[in-house]
């Protein structure tokens, strides 16, 4: 996509009202802003939750939300039409067209269908249609789903190499503490680096309707800022929230700035959008050979091992201390390790974690 390009990500608790229906002046208002900017020149894509709270709210009759993933996946059927539709009338206030476009992690796990979502995107803004994303939630597997649109959004601004990602949530943005539990809580306005304490005063969804929370939202950035995405975690219910939110105040949420060390769009897809297949356990000779020699990775390096990976399959590299070092894509398959190439993960598909 051309540059400038957002992806903006709009949560459950965002996009529903108190009885669970859809909340049209916050879709009106997240139009209001994406058409804006794209007369600005900025590509936008939406990334949206709330079709099994709206869907629940049609069918539920009054009743407790379910829990089981099988009437979760069907109620999530019935709210993506109605979420859908009352984004496409956000829209066609200004007439402006949407598209819909459904992912799930074997989109992103797949180099080759993770080219075709890109495509498919980048023909959506060629043709001026606003992309209103959600992950597959009525045929998701379970065991093999996001977890939350928070990391879809992130891998979604990898997808379309975005330059800004903005979480819109039901908070100022990040806060030193819960302001639930600790009133004195302030805003982070920025933040340059993401570390474990950091990590450690993001709490998690309270709201018992969304699948994601502050934690998610960190963990997100993270994801984004190591691909080179400026973000910010801000208030959707404020006038203007995405404009505000890209137009680099530090009165409005909480900015994450980019890493320096951008990694590329591959690396970043192996790093964040490639589910692992197995764990390799190095020594410390390894390690260093990675960390500051930028090596490949030996399989005389290699301790121990496991999961049923095979060539091509992305792994976990953990350190002596059992810490994740790296991930990687591996050149030989678990049954016959021990019998391998000589380079178990080469440096071009390998992907350091953390700062020597």
């Amino acid at each position: 996509m051309t540059s400038p390009s957002v992806v903006v990500k709009i949560g459950t608790t965002s996009v529903t009202d108190a009885h669970g229906g859809v909340a049209q002046d916050v879709l009106d208002a997240v139009a209001v802003d994406v058409v804006a900017l794209r007369h600005e020149g900025w590509s936008v894509v939406v990334v949206t939750s709330g079709a099994i709270t709206a869907g629940w709210a049609d069918v539920g009759e009054g009743r407790a939300r379910p829990t089981d993933s099988t009437t979760l996946q069907a109620v999530s059927a019935v709210g993506q039409p109605l979420l859908m539709d009352a984004w496409r009338r956000a829209f066609s206030l200004h007439g402006a067209s949407v598209g819909q476009v459904l992912l799930a992690p074997l989109d992103f796990s797949h180099r080759g269908q993770y080219l075709h979502a890109r495509s498919t995107l980048q023909a959506l803004d060629a043709l001026n249609v606003v992309a209103i994303v959600n992950e597959n939630d009525a045929v998701a597997d379970e065991e093999i789903r996001f977890g939350d649109n928070d990391r879809l959004a992130a891998l979604v601004a990898n997808l379309v190499t975005a330059s800004h990602l903005v979480l819109l949530t039901d908070t100022q943005g990040l806060l030193t503490a819960d302001p639930r539990l600790d009133p004195s809580a302030t805003l982070i306005d920025v933040v340059t680096s993401i570390d474990a304490s950091l990590e450690s005063v993001a709490g998690r969804s309270r709201s018992g309707v969304g699948s994601g929370g502050m934690a998610s939202k960190v963990a997100a950035a993270r994801m984004a800022t190591w691909s080179g995405v400026t973000t910010v975690i801000a208030p959707a219910h404020e006038p203007s929230p995405l404009v505000r939110a890209l137009s680099g105040a530090h009165d409005f949420g909480t900015t994450f700035e980019p890493r320096a060390e951008r990694l590329s769009a591959r690396k970043a897809w192996i790093a964040f959008a490639v589910a692992s297949a197995g764990i390799l356990r190095i020594n410390q000779g390894a390690l260093q050979a990675l960390e500051h020699h930028g090596r490949s990775l030996l399989r005389v390096g290699v301790e121990s091992f496991s999961g049923e990976f095979f060539e091509g399959d992305a792994v976990e590299i953990h350190g002596p201390q059992g810490e994740v070092v790296a991930k990687g894509l591996v050149r030989v398959n678990a049954e016959s390790f021990l019998e391998g190439d000589d380079v178990a993960v080469h440096r071009d598909d390998l992907v350091l974690l953390r700062r020597p």
